[in-house]
Order: C-alpha cells, then structure tokens, then sequence
C-alpha cells in the first residue's frame, strides 16, 4: 500500500451481561470493501449459529436474511453498524466502521508490525439489539 486507503474496521466483542465488566476484544479485521465487511460478520454468525440458543439463532438469522442488506447500505454511506446477538448471559457484538487506512511502515502483508500490539482497543458503544 502507498497511501491511504479507504476501508472498514470490523470487530468482534464479546460481554458478560451479569458482570459489571468492560466487553473483550474477540478479533478484528480490516476490510477493503462494504461486501467484505459484512461478509467476515455473515461467516462468523453463520459459523455459531447452530451453537445458540433459540432466540440467538433466531436474532442471527434474521440479520442475515433480512438486515444484511441495510448493513451493507450503511456501510455504502459510510456510516458505522453493529450487529448483536445475546446468547444466554453473553452479548456478542460486531461492531464495523469505515475508516481511512495509513500505511504501515514494515507490515509484511498481513503479520502487523510489532508496535501494532502497543495499543489497547477501544471498547464499543453499546447499542440496542
């Protein structure tokens, strides 16, 4: 990569509903495009569902058939999404937004230079499911 670049920070949370916790950073993921930030959140919803329980299972399907499309719009508009389901006692969130990539200086295609580590992440803004 030369210069900026524009593309979307996809994230996964995770959050205990019965501790007063902050939620953790499950993993994350830059997207060049709309459809590749959607389609990370579809494979990951996709992959657990069969292990939620039925009103999760419920919740994720409903995304995929029916608020992926709106999702992807948003995106389209540059404006931030997330998507929740809450399995039992536990919120999982994916949290995407469009941002403008930097390039960095000795990233060897997709292993992050050291420094990367060095931050901490931002925790989400909670939202209504």
């Amino acid at each position: 990569m030369k210069g900026p670049r524009r593309g979307y920070w996809c994230e996964c949370w995770t959050e205990d509903l019965t501790k007063q916790e902050w939620p953790a950073l499950l993993a994350s993921f830059d997207a060049c495009t709309a459809p590749q930030a959607d389609r990370w959140v579809a494979v990951a919803l996709r992959t657990i569902s069969p292990a939620l329980d039925a009103d999760a299972s419920d919740a994720a399907w409903e995304w995929l058939y029916d608020g992926r499309i709106e999702t992807r719009r948003a995106l389209m508009r540059s404006e931030p999404c997330t998507v929740s389901v809450t399995h039992e006692q536990i919120r999982i969130t994916w949290a995407i937004r469009p941002v403008i990539f930097l390039p960095l200086a000795h990233r060897q295609s997709a292993e992050l230079p050291a420094c990367a580590y060095d931050f901490e992440p931002r925790h989400p803004r909670h939202s209504t499911e």
